[in-house]
C-alpha cells in the first residue's frame, strides 16, 4: 500500500489497487461521468490514467484515493489530493461513477481528504479546478465552503482549457470546521 487508508461513516479511501481497474475503466469510459474530466477514455488510456495516479503516490507522497463504499464494497470513484507538474495549485478533486451520484460521496470523501492534506502537508490553500459548465462539481465545492478564487489555463495535455479555480485557505477551512 502506497499511502494511508482514510475512513468516513460510509467510505473507505485508499490508494488505488490493480483490483480497481475494471470499475475505473467503466467510469473513465462513461461519456457523462467523464465529460468534465477530459472526456471518455478507452481502456488503455484509462489504465495509463490509473497508473499515473498510483505513480503520483510515490512521486509526491499523495494522490487520488480509490473510493470504496463500506456497505457494498463497491469502487465508486476516485478523489483526493492532486498536483501534477504545472498544476495551478494544491487540489482536492473528485470523480464519482454515475451510478453513485447524488449520494453525497464526493462531499464526504473530499472533507476527509482536505482535512488529511492540510494536516499532513501543511498546505495553505486547497483548490478544485472545475469546468464552468460542471454544475454538479460546483455544488460540491459550495457544500465544502469553497468559492471561485480565479481562473487558470490548464497545463498539457489540457493546454488551452481555462477552468474556474474554486477553493479556500487553510484558515477558512479550519474556521468552518469548528
Amino acid at each position: 500500500m502506497l499511502g494511508p487508508i482514510l475512513e468516513t461513516d460510509r467510505l473507505i479511501l485508499r490508494p488505488p489497487q490493480a483490483e480497481d481497474f475494471e470499475a475505473w475503466a467503466v467510469f473513465a469510459a462513461d461519456p457523462v461521468a467523464a465529460e468534465h474530466l477530459g472526456g471518455p477514455q478507452p481502456r488503455p488510456v484509462a489504465w495509463r490514467g490509473m497508473a499515473t495516479v498510483i505513480g503520483a503516490w510515490s512521486l509526491r507522497g499523495f494522490s487520488m484515493f480509490s473510493v470504496i463504499e463500506k456497505a457494498s464494497g463497491d469502487w465508486v470513484g476516485r478523489l483526493g489530493p492532486w498536483q501534477p507538474e504545472g498544476w495551478p495549485g494544491t487540489e482536492v478533486g473528485w470523480g464519482i461513477a454515475r451510478d453513485h451520484w447524488g449520494k453525497g460521496f464526493a462531499t464526504e470523501g473530499a472533507i476527509a481528504t482536505i482535512d488529511w492534506a492540510f494536516d499532513q502537508f501543511g498546505w495553505d490553500e486547497v483548490i478544485h479546478t472545475i469546468d464552468p459548465a460542471n454544475v454538479n462539481s460546483q455544488a460540491v465545492a459550495r457544500r465544502l465552503g469553497s468559492t471561485i478564487l480565479r481562473t487558470a489555463e490548464m497545463p498539457p495535455p489540457f493546454a488551452g482549457q481555462v477552468l474556474d479555480v474554486w477553493g479556500q485557505s487553510r484558515e477558512a477551512w479550519r474556521a468552518r470546521s469548528r
